[in-house]
């Protein structure tokens, strides 16, 4: 049986969190009234000159040093010549031969627990371009111009991916990478973090690549693994037929979960470059490079080896918390308001903390619950005054905005009954209540015990400690037994 190959790479175009556009001052805020943010420079009218924003420079310079690349102490930007709607001035402002970044690495986790370093060939600044609209036009397009000239850096993977699952995890690393720094928003519905996908099989063991499509403007992780799954599927049944993969741009509809061909491609590159007349080599010394270092915020992967080591957490719970730099502040901060206790805090902050954010589509900014709140209801916790499960109704009231923790349990009553002779009395009660399952327990149902410690907590309307009734109604049980034995 003939086994097959898939070769992928990704051209991730990450839009650089800058004020203002690449060559101008224009604003490049989301969500403006179309062609409201474009001025001449974007539009390349005659008689204007680019002017590179030394921001998006240095954020390119954070990327390379962040994946252990070159920063290029000289790089050249090239004027890529194609026609677009959406480009009025019939050329990009790009890099080519001469990029910003130039080899670095990125390592992946796959599902099965190993890991594998992907090459990045480099990584290049551009500007971006408009955007066609169709939506709300029949038989028309809409030209927004607003987009055209915020600053990209496209970064460009070796061939390195073997399966649609490795691009996602790759992409997603990339992701978190471009978001910890704090270059890019990483939103990718507004597409500030947008993916092509050069995709091609071969026959096992063929040192030749195949012909490969690329998959045009990817969006969300999940479009990335289904269109590439259907592109796979797709070269191998026409090559099975008979047939032959032809190099093309395709674009992926997500209703019909299917690619289609969008135009062809002569060529493995069909654009013209020539070096930008306007636009002098980008010349970085030494001194712009440790700047740029220095800048670097501590990264996921030794935050999350530090979170193991500093906290006593699992890799699982460190990958959790350090999925993204805001989670990772959030929780030092309740820690270290704590006083301690890492283990408590990161079982709250990653369950129902997040369940809750995640419940109300918030953002960890909106969140209505500080981590001083947050440590608060911990402390009490830690002391005995509520129990855990107490917690979560005061976690409840915390986020509904009714005030602190200790303002809640004292409101609604909740303090955790610690009283042995009350909870003695509690236990008795339920014993005295329910001699026909007092009767099984003593004949050697030993379950039953679970039965008692839920009657005792109801009828101490969740008040008693947990702790002492597992302990005291132990004692309880097994006096009876020895009374009735």
């Amino acid at each position: 049986m003939m086994e097959w190959e898939t070769v992928i790479g990704l051209e991730i175009h990450a839009q650089l969190a800058t004020q203002s556009k690449i060559f101008s001052g224009a604003a490049t805020a989301y969500g403006a009234e179309p062609n409201t943010q474009a001025c001449a420079i974007d539009l390349g009218m005659p008689g204007v000159l680019p002017v590179l924003n030394g921001e998006a420079v240095r954020m390119a310079a954070m990327l390379g040093l962040a994946i252990g690349a070159q920063v290029a102490p000289r790089s050249v930007f090239a004027r890529k010549n194609y026609f677009y709607p959406d480009l009025p001035k019939g050329y990009q402002i790009s890099q080519y031969e001469l990029p910003v970044v130039q080899k670095g690495q990125l390592t992946i986790d796959l599902e099965d627990g190993s890991s594998k370093v992907i090459g990045v060939t480099r990584a290049h600044l551009e500007e971006d371009a408009g955007k066609s609209l169709h939506e709300d036009f029949h038989g028309l397009s809409g030209i927004d111009l607003n987009r055209a000239g915020t600053p990209l850096l496209e970064i460009v993977s070796e061939p390195d991916l073997r399966s649609a699952k490795e691009a996602v995890a790759y992409m997603k690393k990339l992701h978190q990478l471009v978001v910890y720094l704090g270059i890019c928003d990483g939103n990718m519905q507004e597409g500030s973090f947008r993916c092509d996908a050069n995709v091609s099989v071969r026959r096992k063991g063929d040192p030749q690549f195949g012909t490969r499509a690329e998959i045009k403007n990817l969006n969300s992780f999940r479009f990335v693994e289904r269109a590439i799954d259907f592109e796979i599927e797709r070269q191998i049944d026409l090559i099975k037929s008979g047939g032959k993969v032809v190099q093309e741009t395709r674009l992926y509809d997500p209703d019909k979960a299917e690619t289609r061909s969008m135009r062809s491609k002569e060529e493995a590159n069909d654009y013209r470059y020539f070096p930008d007349p306007d636009l002098l080599p980008l010349v970085l010394d030494e001194a712009f490079i440790a700047a740029a270092r220095a800048a670097l915020p501590e990264l996921p992967e030794i935050k999350k080896q530090r979170f193991v080591t500093q906290y006593g957490l699992s890799i699982y719970d460190a990958g959790v918390l350090t999925a993204s730099r805001e989670l990772a502040d959030y929780y030092e901060a309740t820690v270290a308001t704590l006083g301690g206790e890492p283990k408590l805090c990161a079982n709250w902050v990653m369950g129902d903390f997040s369940a809750f954010l995640n419940k109300e589509n918030r953002d960890l900014a909106d969140s209505p619950v500080s981590t001083a709140q947050l440590a608060g209801l911990l402390r009490r916790i830690q002391d005995r005054t509520i129990s855990g499960k107490i917690a979560k109704e005061v976690f409840e009231a915390l986020w509904a905005g009714e005030g602190d923790a200790d303002a809640i349990i004292e409101k609604r009553g909740l303090r955790q009954i610690t009283d042995t002779s009350a909870i003695e009395k509690v236990i008795d009660d339920v014993i005295a209540a329910n001699p026909e399952q007092l009767a099984q327990y003593r004949a050697g149902k030993d379950k039953l015990f679970g039965f008692f410690v839920g009657q005792v907590m109801k009828l101490s309307k969740g008040k008693a400690n947990p702790q002492q009734v597992n302990d005291l109604l132990m004692e309880k049980l097994k006096d009876r037994n020895d009374l009735l034995g």
